[in-house]
């Protein structure tokens, strides 16, 4: 069933929606000065057997962005997973205080590779593209004084590894490579315009090229 809301308009005729109640993701979109709204896409988010890091970002993103399209078919949706990979081990949300501080025991002097990514389906138009940046990340070898007093500023307990770079979190860190530097923080803007002009939204034009 399709849900009618009073929904913000972008610059083209279709609304835009964030499929992600993540402050982090919401906060780098309204960089882009764009009018979008924000729906829980509601998508378990639990593992496949043997699915790499890599897969798991992949699918959740466009998971979560076809769950919003399906509620709001003419509008351009986003959706965005991220999954740090330590050896091939999906490392999630640690979601306590705990599972965070295993998490950067487990991380810290060795090289996690953050995969983020984005997916943005309209199913009126029939656009549906997928991208994904991985980020190198090298961590310092702290210990756990360092840890513990991180954990109890920043409380990271909704980010992926546990690591926040925009705050105390860039403190942790040794050294960072990235093509798209957002993707850390959870939405990686520049494969995120790209695929938002595919779809027809204009970034600086007042009027969209159609999807």
């Amino acid at each position: 069933m399709t849900i009618s809301l009073p929904f913000f308009q972008s610059t083209t005729s279709r609304a835009l929606i964030l499929g992600s109640t993540s402050r982090y993701r919401r906060e780098l979109l309204e960089r882009l000065r764009l009018p979008f709204n924000v729906v829980n896409p509601e998508v378990d988010e639990t593992p496949l057997a043997s699915e790499s890091p890599h897969d798991l970002a992949w699918r959740l993103a466009l998971a979560k962005a076809q769950a919003v399209a399906r509620l709001y078919p003419d509008a351009v949706v986003i959706g965005s997973d991220q999954v740090a990979d330590l050896d091939g081990v999906a490392l999630g949300k640690p979601g306590s205080h705990d599972k965070a501080t295993a998490q950067l025991r487990q991380m810290r002097g060795r090289t996690v590779v953050f995969q983020t990514a984005v997916a943005v389906v309209c199913q009126a138009s029939a656009f549906e593209q997928t991208r994904l940046a991985s980020v190198r990340v090298q961590f310092r070898d702290l210990d756990d004084d360092d840890i513990e007093h991180y954990l109890r500023t920043e409380q990271p307990y909704d980010c992926a590894g546990s690591a926040k770079s925009e705050g105390l979190g860039i403190g942790l860190l040794a050294s960072i490579e990235s093509d798209d530097p957002t993707a850390l923080i959870g939405l990686p803007l520049i494969r995120t315009c790209e695929l938002l002009r595919a779809a027809g939204i204009a970034l600086f034009k007042s009027q969209a090229v159609t999807a």
